[in-house]
């Protein structure tokens, strides 16, 4: 196939070794048809991977399949992975009631459930770069490229950089937009032992589901690995104390029949993207561009996005569009993004089973500012027309057949589920 934009990608870095850093690699490795062209993959290897067990959505099944030529019962395997359906709710909406928001087609459509580090070494696999192990301080766009700094080594230039070096140190109003609708912004990570036995004759095959179950500080995420089980606090440290989450955590897993963990993280995140997530020159992937809690798992989903969208168009463009293409490619990315934040943060709408704090918080003080966060003249794009417009989809008494297929970053469907689930 012939690719006019291969040409002026000669030389691309990939920043970070992360999940969407590794992704990056390994997709520049399986798209980029020539062969001669150079690829750095660049990290420091004192920032380690932290080992979380993560969710995910279908496409990533499929998705790693073609980046490492492996069966899908490798793959799984290999990540101590379980297939997962869908989210099971416990206690969140006006309803009082427990539901699952499923995949598409319902109990037919899987995604894994994975192990971070594990992925990162499957893909390296993948990977044909030459792999720098250096502190990069600073990524710039110059004439014609970007040009990557580094501490104790010569800047490199480079056709396009991939900046997966995760969340901001700060958010910037001139270069971020704050998701301040959704209420959380610290995670508690413990690891403990298997729920789900993996076969001697090949992989996990049974149904799982991602558990988020509403507490009184916020709510707790269990993934269920072949190894281990991931669990995770998800809370506001500016509404509830790290040692009363700490306490309720302790009190869940006794609930849940857990009589002993290993306490991985506690992790600090905005919840924000990015308003240069591609400038031509440097693409910011992965939690670099945007994030957002991870109650519906887009993280992985949006790296996959952002590193096809500009991958793709790139190798398939003439160069001579780039100045033209960048500012549709990062509009395109920015709104995407914005509708998964929006779609997250409406889970809070309704509240809980708890009338707590974080709760009444959640519900009548962050989601109420999603009109303003969301503001085409402030976030510079449609997504809450966007969104507004699925509203008025699920307030009607039919829906005709010729809307079933709208998306607003998720599905009709995705939306239609929580809404019943929730109470709105």
């Amino acid at each position: 196939m012939i690719r006019p934009g291969s040409e002026s990608l000669r030389k691309i870095a990939v920043v970070g070794r992360g999940t969407a850093g590794s992704l990056a690699a390994a997709s520049v490795s399986r798209l980029h048809p020539d062969s001669a062209h150079e690829l750095h993959h660049i990290y420091d290897s004192r920032i380690p991977v932290i080992g979380v067990g993560e969710g995910s959505w279908p496409s990533l099944v499929e998705e790693l399949h073609r980046l490492t030529g492996l069966p899908h019962e490798t793959v799984q395997r290999r990540l101590n992975g379980t297939r997962k359906y869908g989210v099971a709710f416990e206690g969140w909406g006006r309803r009082n009631r427990d539901f699952t928001h499923y995949f598409t087609p319902q109990q037919v459509s899987y995604a894994y459930h994975l192990s971070a580090d594990l992925m990162e070494a499957l893909l390296r696999e993948s990977t044909r770069a030459r792999r720098i192990d250096a502190k990069v301080l600073d990524i710039a766009r110059v004439e014609g490229g970007a040009e990557v700094a580094f501490e104790g080594l010569p800047p490199e230039r480079y056709d396009l950089v991939f900046d997966a070096r995760g969340f901001p140190g700060e958010l910037d109003p001139g270069r971020h937009i704050d998701i301040s609708f959704i209420p959380t912004d610290t995670a508690v990570i413990r690891r403990c032992p298997a729920t789900v036995e993996e076969p001697g004759d090949g992989p996990v095959r049974q149904h799982t589901y991602t558990r988020a179950v509403a507490r009184p500080h916020g709510w707790i995420f269990v993934i269920p690995l072949t190894v281990h089980t991931s669990y995770g606090y998800i809370f506001n440290r500016d509404v509830s104390g790290l040692s009363e989450v700490e306490s309720d955590f302790d009190a869940f897993l006794e609930s849940d029949g857990v009589s002993e963990f290993e306490q991985r993280a506690v992790i600090r995140f905005p919840n924000f993207v990015h308003r240069e997530i591609y400038d031509g020159a440097v693409a910011r992937i992965g939690n670099a561009a945007a994030f957002m809690e991870p109650l519906e798992a887009t993280a992985i989903v949006s790296a996959q996005l952002q590193i096809g969208m500009v991958l793709n168009m790139r190798l398939n463009r003439p160069v001579e569009h780039l100045e033209r293409d960048a500012p549709v490619v990062n509009r395109f990315l920015i709104d995407n993004m914005l509708r998964y934040g929006l779609f997250v943060g409406w889970h809070y709408s309704c509240g809980s089973v708890h009338d707590s704090a974080f709760w009444r918080y959640a519900r009548d003080r962050a989601w109420p500012q999603h009109r303003e966060a969301a503001n085409p003249r402030a976030a510079g794009c449609a997504a809450l027309s966007k969104f507004d417009d699925m509203i008025e989809l699920l307030n009607r008494p039919v829906i005709d057949k010729a809307d079933w297929d709208r998306m607003c970053g998720v599905p009709l469907t995705s939306y239609a589920q929580m809404s019943q689930g929730l109470g709105v």
